[in-house]
């Protein structure tokens, strides 16, 4: 299976006073706003490109443990993520996916390895150590 999914950010100004927006073509993100304060400070409304990330992964990471647990003959009744990203000095340095299941029939280590292969072929988690491609063009 292929397909593409398509989003677009605006930003007007400098970095640290500028404003951007975002917006996907779904729309669920309609010329979000984003901004130096969002991204590096609290407070202000508005998103950031790490929490979008953590977003990202963590709903990609649960819907692939839940087609595994499905091989593997389980249903879960739940699964709750929370995905804490952090940035330090310039990088993206670590991801921490924080997992609870509600998962019937199934014991603590048969959770663990499967939950395990579900980080490892994610595919946002093999997108952040992907090759990234760049296509530039001036107005």
């Amino acid at each position: 299976m292929k397909f593409t999914r398509k989003a677009n950010a605006n930003w007007k100004g400098s970095g640290k006073e500028g404003k951007g927006t975002l917006t996907t073509a779904s729309k669920v993100l309609e010329n979000t706003q984003y901004s130096f304060h969002t991204r590096f400070e609290n407070g202000e409304k508005g998103t950031n490109p790490e929490e979008l990330v953590g977003a990202a992964h963590s709903g990609c990471f649960a819907m692939q443990l839940s087609f595994l647990l499905g091989e593997a003959g389980f249903t879960p009744n739940s699964l709750n993520v929370d995905a804490t990203v952090t940035f330090e000095d310039g990088n993206v340095t670590n991801v921490l996916l924080d997992l609870t299941g509600d998962v019937p029939k199934i014991d603590l280590d048969k959770f663990k390895e499967i939950a395990t292969n579900a980080k490892n072929v994610c595919p946002i988690s093999k997108l952040l150590k992907a090759n990234i491609e760049l296509r530039v063009s001036l107005v």
